[in-house]
């Protein structure tokens, strides 16, 4: 079982649309919640990353948009 690290996002803030419901997990490139999308009224899950890990995550979001 994984060690749960701190987590940075207290639940119920907000991270633009999405409110944070809960930790999932964190590890060394980063730490995921689980978010509800406040205009799609939907359960989502955020990835906030680590800064050295940043342009590694943009460039796999834009390889997926393709």
């Amino acid at each position: 079982m994984p060690v749960l690290r701190h987590m940075s996002l207290a639940n119920g803030s907000r991270l633009g649309p999405y409110e944070i419901i809960a930790p999932i997990g964190a590890g060394g490139m980063g730490e995921v919640y689980k978010a509800r999308d406040t205009r799609l009224d939907r359960i989502v899950a955020i990835k906030v990353g680590s800064p050295q890990f940043v342009s590694r995550f943009e460039r796999e979001a834009r390889a997926i948009a393709r």
